[in-house]
């Protein structure tokens, strides 16, 4: 994609969260072809001898500088991870080809796709399994030094990319990778904020299936405005989840049970209790409505349906005694349930 070069004035701002072994990959990448990445480290700030440092980080910020300048210099936006150069402006061409897509699910496919015909070194597919949805890598050739960077920045690619199309979070359910947890490991946890697994037959991001079907939400404008800086996609968090609400509500309606709580819900959620109040105001909603609203409806339907006794119905709709069912009820009723049931 089309980027301008970052702004080198402030790179050190911000914490030190990126693996070093990334940015050592690039510089494989430049030695292959007999180039010297000195001038790219400089750009990023980052002193050479740091590459051999197991335990160095880098800011977001120098992250960016140094692919934006190796992309630059090599003429390789996939900075030589696959068995050919990707020239300048090639995932800017795929992220246009997807743009027209009606829906999230359309847009993924037809990247992955498109992916195949400029680089047959991976294999990228999108697969669902119920309510779970697998952007999934297969290395058709052997990456060798390059297999962790060409990992992490395809599917950090594709992911922000498809958070930007539909404007919201895609939260990660897990992620894996086919090579042995590198000593950097705890980096993860900040690359792709979910649990993941190393040492799997293949690279996978997962996320709930919901997302598929939303409708793409930006437009040629947008795209334009996006091209002129596309690297931080990759490192941008999204705030707004336009399925949280649904999420939670399918939560609490398929597990009232083991949903008790925003601890409870928000660990279900890969996220911590805090965030998820403050995404669900976002979204103008609170987790107590949404409780009331499904433990209601659920409520109505078994006591209206069928002949279950009363201390049963308020056990399936997730209270743990009676009597605390029998006063949210008629809180929500003005009815007792037995009156309900009669009405």
């Amino acid at each position: 994609m089309a980027n301008a070069l970052p702004d080198t004035a402030d790179l050190h701002t911000g914490p030190a969260l990126t693996p070093m072994a990334l940015v050592k990959a690039m510089a494989l990448a430049y030695r292959a072809r007999g180039m010297d990445p000195s001038g790219a480290l400089a750009q990023a700030q980052i002193p050479p001898a740091r590459l051999n440092d197991p335990r160095a980080r880098i800011t977001a910020a120098q992250m960016e500088a140094v692919s934006y300048a190796a992309m630059r210099e090599l003429d390789d936006e996939a900075l030589g991870c696959f068995e050919r150069a990707l020239p300048w402006g090639s995932y800017g061409l795929l992220a246009r080809a997807s743009l027209s897509a009606p829906t999230l699910g359309v847009a993924l496919k037809r990247w992955c796709r498109h992916h195949g015909l400029l680089a047959q070194a991976i294999a990228l597919s999108v697969e669902v399994a119920g309510e779970r949805a697998e952007i999934v890598l297969r290395q058709v050739r052997d990456p060798g030094p390059m297999a962790e960077l060409s990992a992490v920045s395809v599917l950090r690619n594709i992911h922000g990319l498809a958070a930007w199309f539909i404007d919201s979070r895609i939260p990660l359910l897990d992620a894996r990778f086919p090579y042995a947890a590198p000593p950097h490991v705890a980096a993860y946890a900040v690359l792709f904020d979910a649990p993941s697994r190393f040492g799997a037959p293949e690279a996978a991001i997962a996320f709930d299936a919901q997302y598929l079907a939303l409708p793409l939400r930006r437009d040629e404008a947008a795209m334009r405005q996006l091209l002129q800086r596309a690297l931080p996609l990759t490192v941008r968090s999204y705030r707004r989840d336009r399925l949280l609400v649904q999420r939670v509500r399918d939560l609490l309606a398929n597990q009232p049970l083991a949903a008790h709580n925003a601890d409870d819900i928000a660990a279900r959620l890969h996220t911590s209790a805090r965030t998820l109040h403050r995404q669900l105001k976002e979204e103008g909603a609170s987790l107590q409505a949404l409780k009331d609203a499904v433990r209601r409806e659920r409520a109505s339907q078994l006591l209206l349906r069928t002949n279950r006794p009363i201390k049963q119905v308020a056990e399936a709709v997730g209270f743990r005694n009676e009597k605390s069912f029998i006063r949210a009820f008629r809180a929500w009723t003005g009815h007792s349930p037995g009156d309900w049931r009669q009405r």
